[in-house]
């Protein structure tokens, strides 16, 4: 199983950057993780935020735990925490997020529906709010799009 989307393998699949896989369980589990705290963490380390599961409030806990324990060792202080909205953004099945619709309205074409937005994995669906969210370079919002069928 491929934990990297296409539109971001250029620069994820060598875990130079955190993958969309990782900031979804940051997310999950209400820990900031920094840029520079992720380049301090070894390739396995990496490796094992990438495919370690974070499905459940057990997972959830482990996840959080080993991760504020890793920056913890490599910096001497852990990472902030993040609030945890419940629920989350994505996870509205019935309406597609505003800052999505927003973004939606700069893009050539799409076929993005309400009933489209509910049949994507939560994954996917965290991606497109992520990434048409106010401040982050978006470039990668239309390519998103395409390679989940929605052009």
């Amino acid at each position: 199983m491929s934990y990297i989307f296409g539109f971001e393998a250029e620069f994820a699949t060598s875990l130079r950057c955190i993958p969309m896989i990782v900031r979804y369980k940051l997310d999950l589990c209400g820990v900031k993780l920094k840029l520079s705290h992720w380049h301090q963490l070894s390739k396995q380390q990496r490796q094992w935020l990438v495919t370690a599961p974070c499905d459940s409030p057990q997972a959830r806990r482990q996840y959080r735990q080993q991760l504020r324990d890793w920056v913890a060792q490599t910096t001497g202080k852990p990472p902030s925490d993040l609030a945890i909205p419940q629920p989350f953004p994505w996870e509205f099945l019935d309406e597609i997020p505003a800052t999505v619709q927003q973004q939606l309205t700069k893009v050539p074409r799409h076929s993005l529906t309400v009933e489209k937005w509910a049949a994507l994995t939560p994954l996917q669906r965290f991606a497109l709010v992520k990434l048409s969210q106010p401040g982050h370079e978006n470039r990668n919002f239309w390519p998103a799009l395409q390679e989940f069928g929605l052009d």
